[in-house]
């Protein structure tokens, strides 16, 4: 779209948000130009940051009315490109819409706006013994409408869930401009269900009402150091398969210790091969007892060290090696990719051993850190962008991974989405058939396709365009029914 068209858009973006409020300097527009998958990058045409779900919905309606599509951002800490601005559009950033509007502790539930970060809620109501229970790594900087928009999960959510566990309504501005609310109370199909998760290609979220948990009354954190990731992985098998549900099991390997050591400096047991973080959390008795069974199935998988956080400030020292890896990996390597991928648990070790393969084969390291609980592997392919040739082996590593998540019944992504990053690996989990009915849904809510275009379908259509080369024509889209998708 030819930048002249925005003019008149531009205009009444000023008009109903001031002048402060839209960005068109294009120095300042570099500032939107990727999340933080950084090798993906476009200027966005004009930035506009709205204060309220009022102004979200007039910016929207301005671009249905013209034609012009619209990316919404939040905190730009995605890494999937979900995010990504078009140059030929309008990036809706959300940072502005920030306060919790309400805090209802007798229903378990808060009201926020989508700019508000994912910590900030717990902090909210921690002193009166609750907290928010998605924690992706990111918790301190991503926002609610962010993790909305990629359904996030974190550490926790082996026990207690993703973010679509948690959301109890949203209010989202639909793709024409108008305000609704949808709520897991809602009668007939999950809207709200079919919302989280589609990575603001439906709308989107400008109000979010979150179930709030209970503390346990009881934490405690183990950290347990092998010689490797295949007896780490033995030992995850044993617990999972012994009926224990931690709230949480993580692992990091050899490279992603050493990168969180010269990052954070955070004393895992010297010559660790990998170290799994396993959390309790319930009645003292219950915990006491889980941890008695953990620590021994650890012991017979062979850990060589063994420890146990004595009180908060050590299990926060604990986690902060795992927090960090992502960031910390720029320690040790010039560049990265963050891989994201599910592979059924008990397929770990060879999916594991393949990764080192690969990494072997290609002369790329590969950095692991995952969820090991239920088997989403966070993998960091390491390489100097300096080095000719080594970007491309590193992508040729990571597309490997994803291709082995998939031939081992798993998928292409945990928690860190689609987006454009992802997009041509859809094909290797789903149909055209499948992919036909995924674009119907889309094309429901957003018929004119402005709604961050571009992300999750790797072959688009505009809504209505017969499919190509198929078995049959979709009955959805047969004898001029088209027009209604």
């Amino acid at each position: 779209m030819p930048a002249q068209t925005l003019d008149e858009p531009i205009r009444r973006f000023r008009e109903f948000l001031g002048p402060g409020s839209v960005i068109t300097d294009p120095v300042r527009l570099r500032t939107y130009e990727c999340d933080g998958l950084t090798h993906h990058r476009a200027v966005p045409a004009v930035v506009v940051l709205p204060e309220s779900a009022e102004q979200v919905a007039a910016v929207v309606r301005v671009c249905d009315e013209h034609g012009v599509p619209f990316v919404a951002r939040g905190a730009g800490t995605g890494l999937s490109g979900g995010a990504l601005p078009r140059t030929d559009g309008v990036l809706i950033v959300t940072s502005r819409m920030r306060r919790i509007l309400s805090v209802d502790l007798a229903n378990r539930r808060a009201v926020v706006e989508p700019g508000v970060t994912n910590l900030a809620i717990t902090e909210a109501v921690r002193d009166q013994g609750y907290y928010y229970a998605p924690d992706p790594s990111s918790q301190q900087v991503c926002s609610i409408g962010g993790n909305v928009a990629e359904n996030s999960g974190g550490a926790h959510c082996l026990k207690h869930g993703f973010t679509v566990n948690h959301v109890l309504a949203l209010e989202i501005v639909t793709p024409q401009g108008e305000i609704v609310e949808l709520s897991a109370a809602d009668p007939g199909y999950d809207l709200l269900g079919a919302f989280i998760g589609s990575e603001g290609t439906l709308g989107i979220a400008t109000k979010v009402t979150v179930r709030l948990t209970r503390a346990p009354r009881n934490v405690t954190t183990l950290l347990a150091a092998f010689d490797g990731v295949e007896r780490g992985g033995q030992a995850v098998s044993a617990i999972i398969g012994g009926g224990i549900l931690p709230s949480a099991i993580e692992m990091m390997d050899a490279l992603a210790i050493e990168a969180a050591e010269a990052a954070v400096a955070c004393s895992y047991p010297e010559g660790a091969g990998a170290v799994l973080i396993v959390e309790l959390d319930g009645p003292v008795e219950e915990v006491a007892h889980e941890l008695g069974e953990v620590t021994r199935i650890c012991r017979e998988s062979g850990a060589f060290a063994l420890r146990t956080a004595a009180d908060p400030a050590e299990r926060a020292a604990v986690w902060k090696g795992r927090k960090s890896a992502f960031a910390a990996v720029g320690r040790i390597s010039p560049a990265y990719i963050v891989q994201d991928g599910v592979v059924p648990r008990t397929a770990l070790p060879e999916v594991l051993a393949s990764i080192d393969r690969l990494s072997r084969e290609h002369g790329i390291r590969v950095a692991n850190v995952f969820h090991a609980g239920d088997g989403n592997l966070h993998p960091l392919v390491l390489f100097d962008d300096r080095e000719p040739g080594a970007g491309e082996r590193a992508e040729l590593v990571s597309g490997r991974i994803l291709d082995l998540c998939v031939e081992y019944g798993g998928s292409i992504t945990g928690e860190h989405g689609v987006g454009v990053d992802k997009s041509r690996y859809m094909t290797k989990m789903f149909s055209d058939d499948d992919l036909d009915t995924m674009q119907l849904v889309r094309c429901a809510f957003d018929p004119r396709g402005l709604s961050n275009p571009g992300k999750v379908f790797p072959t688009p259509r505009l809504c209505g365009e017969v499919p190509g080369v198929r078995r049959g024509v979709h009955p959805l889209v047969e004898s001029g029914r088209a027009e209604q998708f």
